[in-house]
């Protein structure tokens, strides 16, 4: 009988962490919270979820000493909205040092339209695991004031006035600006990939 993954959720004060619970629940996936390095060892997958402030989630995970353990890790792992922004460089919002996993840049919208981003839009998908079954363009839910640019890390690009990165991996992270729990079925089947083929 194939093994079913433990899903860890990385704790740093975010909100939204029922949403991603009953999501992987409706999976038939077990989430337990992250709040230690040493806890890092008893799961199969680890996410970080989305809602927040950047400066005060990366004083938290340096609090815990989680920062370090979540740069070091081999296990997949799935940033979601700012769990996929702290694994650049920098955020403007609060001027933040990140995780420094991969190389770019968080920036705030400056675009003729509502801030935040709010609402359904459609995203450009490549051949990426993480996409297995979506067609080459879906529809999934964003909350955000900030974007991260193009850049070579990018797997899925979307526009708000510009366009901006969507989903990136590097390694084994992964990461998607948008709420696949609260995407619906599109959502589910892209956390499902991620739980079964990341």
């Amino acid at each position: 009988m194939k093994k079913i993954p433990t899903v860890g959720i990385v704790q740093y004060g975010a909100g939204n962490q029922a949403s991603i619970i009953n999501a992987l629940g409706s999976l038939s996936v077990k989430s337990i919270p992250i709040a230690t390095p040493s806890e890092i060892g008893k799961v199969d997958k680890l996410i970080i979820p989305g809602v927040g402030h950047a400066t005060k989630a990366m004083n938290e995970l340096k609090r815990s000493e989680l920062d370090e353990a979540i740069r070091k890790t081999n296990i997949p792992l799935l940033g979601i909205c700012l769990g996929m922004q702290l694994l650049g460089v920098r955020s403007e919002e609060g001027d933040t040092k990140c995780l420094s996993i991969c190389d770019f840049e968080t920036v705030r919208f400056n675009v003729p339209l509502k801030v935040p981003q709010m609402g359904w839009n459609k995203v450009r998908l490549t051949g990426n695991t993480l996409f297995y079954g979506l067609d080459q363009e879906e529809w999934f839910y964003f909350v955000h004031s900030y974007y991260i640019p193009k850049s070579s890390f990018t797997i899925a690009k979307c526009n708000y006035g510009v366009e901006f990165t969507a989903a990136v991996q590097h390694n084994n992270f992964w990461g998607v600006q948008f709420h696949p729990e609260k995407s619906g079925k599109k959502g589910l089947q892209l956390l499902k990939n991620f739980i079964e083929l990341c």
